[in-house]
């Protein structure tokens, strides 16, 4: 979804149109509905546990970097932000390789991903609102620290043993 946003960005001269929207709500409910479907059916797989996290920051990645590069989001935020997720994983891996199974994601860690997801949104379609801007950003900021140390305390008690799942 990513490419296809950033793509029509910049054909649209830096302007979206009702199809960059189309593509920004199908994205996010399409991500919201596979989960749903896979925990309502009971087919919840530890490939889709390891793919749909990597693919969901792969994308905010990319819609970052390229606001980052349009000059609207700060280069700290998005250096934290990937930072965070490269530990948070690197954690994930090691429990993958101890246990064979992948820990799900925590409630501070969603917390963090909407507020996220809330900033990035404010500022690709709300460029004026620059308070609301950086409330958001400062906002996210501690919800994301706060919740890479409690992904990394839940690493610790799993790794000492404390049943996951």
């Amino acid at each position: 979804m990513a490419i296809p946003v950033i793509y029509l960005h910049i054909q649209n001269d830096y302007q979206f149109n009702a199809t960059i929207i189309a593509l920004i709500i199908y994205g996010g409910v399409s991500d919201y509905l596979d989960g749903l479907v896979a925990r309502k059916t009971n087919t919840v797989s530890e490939v889709g546990k390891m793919i749909d996290p990597i693919s969901d920051k792969l994308c905010a990645a990319a819609l970052f970097v390229y606001t980052v590069w349009l000059g609207w989001v700060p280069l700290w935020f998005l250096i934290l932000n990937v930072f965070r997720d490269s530990f948070i994983m690197l954690g994930s891996s090691f429990i993958k390789v101890k246990y064979g199974k992948v820990a799900m994601s925590i409630m501070s860690g969603k917390i963090a991903v909407n507020v996220l997801a809330l900033y990035w949104i404010a500022v690709f379609f709300f460029r004026d609102a620059t308070s609301v801007h950086n409330w958001l950003l400062y906002i996210c900021t501690a919800i994301m620290i706060y919740s890479f140390f409690d992904y990394f305390n839940r690493y610790r008690k799993i790794m000492q043993g404390a049943k996951f799942n």
